[in-house]
C-alpha cells in the first residue's frame, strides 16, 4: 500500500483579466480554480505520490465543479467536506514589466473559514497516512479557521505524521484581531519541515534577519543566518527550506533556494527565469516539488534541487496548478534548460 499525503486548506474560485491586461479592460474574467494547498496536492499526484485534499466547500454547483477539477489531476477528494457558506475568490491581474501582478481576495465568510474545530475527522482523515501539508493562509482567514488548523497539526503529530508548513504571510488577510505571530508561533511548534521566503520567516514568526531582497542580488550568508534562527527558535523542526526570489521585475526573476537541516547548508541551482507567463503557484509547486524530493531521492540536494526545477517551471504554466511530471522535472534537473522543440 502506497504512502497517503494529505493536503489541508482553502481553494478558491480564481478570477483573472485575460493575458496581461487590467482589469476589466474587456469585459472578461478567465475562471479557473486554485489555492495553496490543492495545489501542492494536484503536485504531488501529477507527481504519481497518492495525494488527498481537505478542505470545505459549499453544497452548489461551483463546489461541485471545483471538486471535479481536481479529482481531473487524480487527487483523493473523497475527504472534503462540505458545509454552509460561499467559496471564496480571488481575482488576479497578472503583472509585466515594472507593474506587478495584482491580487484582489473575496473570501470573507466562506465554507473553511466559518469551519470550527470538530468539523472535520481528523483521526479518520490521517488513517494510513504519511505526510501533513499545511500553510500559513488557512489560519490568517478567521480565528475558527486558525483553531481548526492548530487542531490538524497537533492530530498529525499525534498520528506519527509527517508535517511540513509554508509559513506563507498574507498581509491582507490577517484581519480578526490576532496577528500573525501569535497564531503562527504556536502552530509551527509542530512542524517538522518548514517552508518559507525570507518575509515569510519574519512577518509570520517575527524572526528578523537583515535581509533585502528589493536591492536585487541576495546575500546568501543573511540566509543561513535566518534558517539558523528559525531551526534555534524551534527545536522540534528537522529542517526549513527557503526559496531566494531576485525579483528584477515582473516577468524576469532568479529563482534558487536554500535548506538547512541542523547538519547541512544547502545551495540550490540558480534559474534565470525571463518572460515569466504565471508566477501565482510558484512556491506551492516549490513546496510540491520538497516534498516529492524529500520522499523520493536519497540526498537532500537532490531534492532541493528538484523542489527549484518544479517551481522554475511553474513560471510558464497559467493557472495555479503546476502542470509538469517527474520526467520534465528531471530533465531541466539534469541541465536541459534549452526549451528546444521535442519531436
Amino acid at each position: 500500500m502506497s504512502q497517503k499525503y494529505i493536503t489541508f486548506g482553502e481553494i478558491m474560485l480564481r478570477l483573472k483579466s485575460p493575458n496581461f491586461e487590467r482589469f476589466f479592460q474587456s469585459p472578461v474574467l478567465e475562471a479557473t480554480f486554485g489555492g495553496g494547498e490543492a495545489n501542492v496536492a494536484v503536485s504531488l499526484a501529477n507527481f504519481g505520490l497518492d495525494a488527498a485534499y481537505v478542505t470545505v466547500l459549499p453544497s452548489n454547483d461551483i463546489g461541485n465543479a471545483c471538486i471535479s477539477e481536481v479529482r481531473r489531476f487524480g487527487v483523493d477528494t473523497s475527504m472534503i467536506a462540505r458545509g454552509p457558506g460561499r467559496m471564496g475568490i480571488y481575482f488576479l491581474e497578472n503583472g509585466a514589466n515594472q507593474r506587478p501582478s495584482k491580487v484582489i481576495y473575496d473570501r470573507a465568510g466562506s465554507s473553511i473559514a466559518i469551519a470550527k474545530p470538530g468539523d472535520l475527522d481528523w483521526k479518520k482523515i490521517f488513517a494510513g497516512a504519511a505526510w501533513f501539508h499545511i500553510t500559513g493562509i488557512t489560519p490568517a482567514i478567521s480565528a475558527s479557521a486558525a483553531e481548526l488548523s492548530l487542531e490538524s497539526v497537533k492530530t498529525a503529530k499525534e498520528m506519527g505524521l509527517t508535517v511540513s508548513c509554508d509559513f506563507n504571510y498574507r498581509a491582507n488577510l490577517w484581519k480578526y484581531g490576532k496577528t500573525a505571530v501569535e497564531v503562527m508561533s504556536e502552530l509551527v511548534k509542530h512542524v517538522d519541515v518548514g517552508i518559507a521566503n525570507e518575509e515569510d520567516c519574519q512577518k509570520s514568526l517575527g524572526i528578523k534577519v537583515d535581509v533585502k531582497v528589493e536591492e536585487g542580488e541576495l546575500n546568501v550568508d543573511q540566509y543561513k543566518k535566518l534558517a539558523d534562527k528559525v531551526l534555534e527558535a524551534y527545536p522540534q523542526m528537522k529542517m526549513i527550506a527557503i526559496t531566494l526570489r531576485e525579483s528584477k521585475s515582473a516577468d524576469h526573476n532568479g529563482w534558487s533556494a536554500c535548506l538547512s537541516d541542523r547538519n547541512e547548508f544547502i545551495l540550490s541551482r540558480k534559474y534565470d527565469i525571463t518572460d515569466i507567463v504565471d508566477r501565482v503557484g510558484g512556491g506551492d509547486s516549490f513546496s510540491g516539488g520538497l516534498i516529492y524530493g524529500l520522499n523520493k531521492y536519497e540526498s537532500k540536494p537532490d531534492a532541493l534541487n528538484f523542489a527549484v526545477a518544479a517551481s522554475c517551471l511553474k513560471h510558464s504554466i497559467s493557472g495555479d496548478f503546476n502542470r509538469v511530471s517527474v520526467q520534465e522535472v528531471e530533465k531541466l534537473m539534469g541541465g536541459d534548460a534549452s526549451g528546444r522543440v521535442q519531436r
